[in-house]
């Protein structure tokens, strides 16, 4: 009797019952209403990350004043296109049809800022007894502000018990970058591209965070060199193609170009946009580039104004995670 046991308990080891893995897709944040937009914008710059104060405590004080004084401006803007709660509505689609590709996997999502957080993620994974978790950062470049500090924040909850590996950047990957191409295809369906200026907006980040040995801007810049040596294969000869940066939010030293200086050029012009530092549409697509700059385009006379969406849920990029898995 005490053999049989052992080997059961002997054979429940070898074989665990469940093989199970994760993809555990990192995001940074979305709000779903003013409390957690208020969220977002706390941990955010008390991210050591974001916020360069070492410091903790000096950091949480500016943190508190930051928020306090542009929440209500920031919400205000936030509040027009809130509704429709992109970020996660889009993670999901995403997630859903990652899931109908890998069932071999248990694909989920985290966001470093908002809930769902990391330590939420992980005790959801023990308890669905999930130990080997691979992480994908939904920033297809690298840099502290995004990928390093949301994996860091899923490392900082792991367990001894849990085997976590960390897929790379994918910003040269051809299939993401042909994913990107199509999506611009699309949005000039009975277009010339000869009439269009491709402009790449990229989130703009203090020179202060690249100074510090940052790759992002690196990384933005040759991934522009890749999209336009792949335009130019696919015959999609734009009249010209230009990188700019948004989304400057304080006073100090921001990467240049900005878009509203950018956009300046094309008066009497035709431009399209391609937010270049993006998977997931969110606030800074949605509001910053189909509202604001927008209006400032056509405050400037450019004659047409295009905003090609994010990859989103798109199939050749879920291929693509697909084959960085394999």
């Amino acid at each position: 009797m005490f053999f049989i046991l052992f080997l059961v308990n002997y054979l429940k080891f070898i074989f665990p019952k469940n093989k199970m893995k994760a993809l555990v897709l990192l995001n940074m944040w979305a709000s779903r209403n003013k409390e957690e937009f208020k969220v977002f914008l706390k941990n955010m710059f008390n991210d050591k990350y974001i916020l360069t104060i070492k410091n903790k405590y000096l950091r949480r004080l500016v943190a508190f004043f930051i928020v306090r004084k542009i929440l209500k401006n920031s919400w205000e803007h936030f509040e027009k296109i809130w509704w429709m709660s992109p970020m996660y509505n889009l993670t999901e689609r995403l997630v859903s049809k990652l899931q109908e590709m890998l069932p071999e996997y248990y694909v989920c999502y985290t966001m470093r800022y908002t809930s769902p957080f990391s330590f939420e993620i992980i005790k959801n994974l023990q308890e669905k007894n999930i130990k080997d978790i691979t992480l994908l950062s939904l920033y297809p470049h690298n840099s502290t502000t995004t990928k390093v500090s949301s994996e860091q924040d899923f490392l900082k909850h792991k367990t001894k018990d849990l085997d976590i590996k960390i897929l790379n950047y994918f910003f040269e990957n051809p299939l993401y970058n042909k994913a990107i191409v199509e999506n611009i295809k699309k949005s000039l369906v009975w277009k010339n591209y000869n009439n269009y200026n491709l402009i790449f907006s990229a989130h703009s980040l203090p020179q202060k965070v690249i100074d510090s040995w940052d790759s992002y801007k690196d990384h933005i810049e040759k991934n522009v060199e890749i999209l336009k040596e792949k335009c130019a294969d696919e015959n999609m000869d734009f009249a010209s193609i230009a990188l700019a940066y948004q989304s400057k939010v304080w006073r100090a030293k921001w990467l240049e170009p900005s878009l509203s200086d950018v956009l300046k050029r094309y008066k009497w012009k035709n431009i399209i946009i391609y937010p270049i530092s993006f998977i997931i549409d969110n606030s800074e697509t949605i509001y910053e580039l189909d509202i604001e700059y927008k209006e400032l385009a056509l405050e400037l006379w450019v004659k047409d104004y295009i905003r090609v969406e994010c990859l989103n849920d798109n199939d050749i990029f879920c291929e693509m995670i697909k084959n960085m898995l394999e």
